[in-house]
C-alpha cells in the first residue's frame, strides 16, 4: 500500500508586496503553483491514499483565488485518482478557534472521496485499503479532554493523522515556530503501535521515529524562511520542499519527493565588517548580489556602527531590492563594551539582555511557556533594533 503524504500547504499565504500582472500578491501565485505541480506529482506517483496533515491554507478565512484553486486542484486529483481517498486534517491556520464559527474545509466534503477532519478526533475506515486512518485535529490537541494518540482495536494497517509540534523537534532560533500551538511529547504518539505517523506544522521534512514522520512544507510560508535553510541543510535537503511517498511494509519506506519552486530563497555569505568603512561595505554588498533576480534573499552584515550605516550606497541598496522578489539586508552593529572596574573590558548588558532576565524571573501564569515568552521578546527587540539601522 503506498500513500502520499503531505502538508502545510497554507493556501493563500502573502507576503512582500509584488503582484502578479492579474493582481494576485506574489507569492500567493508562488504558494498555489507549488500546490499544482504537488498534485500533479502525487497524480503520476498513483497512491491508494492521500493525506493532508493540517494548514491546507493560511488562514481560517482564505482568499477567494485560494479557495478555487484548492477545489479545482482536489477535483483534479480525485478525478485521476478515483480509487484513492484523500483525508485532510484541519491545523492550527485553518481551524476556527470555536466550532459554532464553521470551517471552509466543509466545502470538500462534496467532492467525493474526500474525508475532512476539522474538530474532534474520527477514525475513518477504509475497508478496501484494510486500513484505519485515526485524524486528530490540531484543536483537538489543545481541548480539555486531550485525546489519546493510541490506534483503535481491530484488525488492518492503523496511521495516525496529526498536527502539532512534536517536543524536541523544533530547534529554537532557526525554523519559525508558533506560541500557542499544540506540543506533543514523543511518548504520546505511540509511534510502535502505528504503521505509519504523519505529522504536520513543522516546515521542514524530518524523521521523528522509524515510522512517524513531517513532510515539511511545499513553499516557504514562514516569515523566517533563513531558519528553514538551516534545518533543511541538517536533514541534507538544503532549499527544497515536497511531500512524501511511503509504502507500508513492516519498516515504512519513505521517499521525498521534491517540488519545483517559482524563486529560491538565498541567505547569502555573511559579511564581517570590522574594520570596513561604508564604501568596502557597499562594494562587498554588491559584489555577493549578481544572482538575486526575483528570488528571496538575505544578506547579514556583522559590525557596522550606525554612522557607517547612513554612509552605505543606499542607491545601489535600493537597485538592489528593486531587482530581488525581497532583498533583507539585515545589518548588526558591534557589541557594545563597557568598563568593568579600573582598566577591565567586559560586555554592557544590551536591551535585549536587560529583557532576558526580567523575563526570566518574571511571575508567569501556569500555561505560558516561559521559553517562548523570552524568545518571542528578543525577536522583538531585534526587529526594532535592526528596523533604524536599514532605514
Amino acid at each position: 500500500m503506498k500513500l502520499a503524504h503531505l502538508a502545510d500547504v497554507h493556501l493563500g499565504f502573502r507576503q512582500y508586496h509584488r503582484l502578479t500582472g492579474s493582481g494576485v500578491n506574489q507569492r500567493e501565485a508562488d504558494v498555489a503553483n507549488a500546490f499544482r505541480r504537488a498534485i500533479d506529482d502525487i497524480v503520476a506517483a498513483a497512491p491508494d491514499l492521500v493525506l493532508i496533515a493540517g494548514d491546507l491554507f493560511n488562514s481560517v478565512r482564505p482568499s477567494n483565488p485560494a479557495i478555487l484553486d484548492s477545489f479545482r486542484l482536489l477535483h483534479q486529483l480525485r478525478s485521476a485518482l478515483p480509487a484513492a481517498p484523500v483525508v485532510i486534517v484541519a491545523g492550527n491556520h485553518d481551524a476556527p478557534r470555536s466550532v459554532e464559527t464553521g470551517t471552509i474545509l466543509r466545502l470538500f466534503e462534496a467532492l467525493e472521496g474526500v474525508h475532512v477532519v476539522a474538530d474532534r478526533p474520527t477514525d475513518l475506515a477504509f475497508e478496501e485499503l484494510d486500513a484505519v486512518v485515526s485524524c486528530v485535529p490540531h484543536s483537538s490537541l489543545l481541548s480539555g479532554t486531550r485525546p489519546t494518540l493510541t490506534p483503535p482495536d481491530g484488525p488492518g494497517r492503523k496511521i495516525l493523522v496529526t498536527h502539532g509540534e512534536v517536543a524536541g523537534v523544533f530547534r529554537r532560533g532557526t525554523a519559525d515556530y508558533e506560541a500557542g500551538a499544540a506540543r506533543v511529547e514523543p511518548g504520546e504518539l505511540h509511534a510502535d503501535r502505528w504503521d505509519y505517523v504523519a505529522l504536520g506544522h513543522y516546515h521542514v521534512a524530518h524523521q521523528v521515529a522509524e515510522n512517524a514522520w513531517y513532510s515539511g512544507a511545499l513553499e516557504y510560508v514562514s516569515h523566517n524562511p533563513w531558519g528553514e535553510l538551516l534545518d533543511e541543510a541538517r536533514e541534507g535537503r538544503a532549499g527544497k520542499k515536497g511531500w512524501l511517498l511511503v509504502e507500508l511494509a513492516k519498516t515504512p519506506s519513505v521517499r521525498f519527493r521534491a517540488v519545483e519552486l517559482a524563486r529560491r530563497v538565498v541567505d547569502l555569505q555573511p559579511i564581517h565588517a570590522s574594520g570596513l568603512g561604508a564604501v568596502e561595505i557597499s562594494d562587498a554588498i554588491r559584489a555577493q548580489a549578481e544572482r538575486i533576480d526575483d528570488q528571496v534573499v538575505r544578506q547579514v552584515v556583522f559590525d557596522v556602527p550606525r554612522p557607517i550605516a547612513r554612509d552605505l550606497d543606499h542607491a545601489m541598496i535600493r537597485d538592489l531590492k528593486a531587482r530581488a522578489l525581497h532583498f533583507h539586508l539585515d545589518l548588526r552593529r558591534p557589541e557594545a563594551q563597557r568598563e568593568v572596574g579600573v582598566g577591565s573590558p567586559g560586555t554592557r548588558q544590551t536591551l535585549a539582555d536587560v529583557l532576558t532576565d526580567y523575563l526570566s524571573r518574571r511571575p508567569l501564569d501556569a500555561e505560558v511557556d516561559r521559553e517562548r515568552l523570552v524568545a518571542l521578546g528578543r525577536q522583538y527587540m531585534h526587529d526594532v533594533e535592526q528596523e533604524p539601522v536599514e532605514d
